[in-house]
């Protein structure tokens, strides 16, 4: 199984320009002029541009909004070194949230992106999360 990840944003090049510059992704192709797909991680992420006020879905009646959100599932990009990353993310126009949280072998940061959506940089001193430190 593979897993891909869709990243909603309102202006693809905006979308494009954000990704490639915070987080060192490469933009691989276009398709059909408003979807992007963007390498560089472990899935192919592909940004897709809706607009804001467009159906969020047809069940739920709700309208997109790139205002900052909340949503149970959020991106975890994993870095070799939390604090250039970070300096990176800010210069691409992240919002940093949260300071630098340290747990189980990791140091973790949280970040809302351009168009609200939250992600975090995350750091391992291994492989991941561990009991020693």
């Amino acid at each position: 199984m593979r897993v891909i990840i869709n990243i909603d944003v309102p202006n693809l090049a905006d979308g494009i320009e954000f990704y490639t510059q915070a987080l060192g992704l490469t933009h691989t192709r276009t398709l059909d002029d408003d979807v992007a797909e963007l390498e560089g991680v472990s899935s192919t992420v592909y940004l897709l541009q809706k607009s804001a006020g467009s159906p969020a879905s047809r069940e739920s009646g709700l309208k997109r909004s790139y205002a900052r959100h909340w949503t149970p599932v959020h991106l975890d990009f994993v870095v070799d070194d939390i604090d250039s990353a970070k300096e990176k993310a800010l210069k691409a126009g992240a919002k940093c949230e949260s300071e630098c949280v340290e747990w189980m072998g990791s140091r973790c940061i949280t970040f809302s992106d351009p168009f609200g959506h939250g992600f975090c940089l995350i750091e391992f001193s291994g492989h991941n999360y561990s009991n020693t430190e």
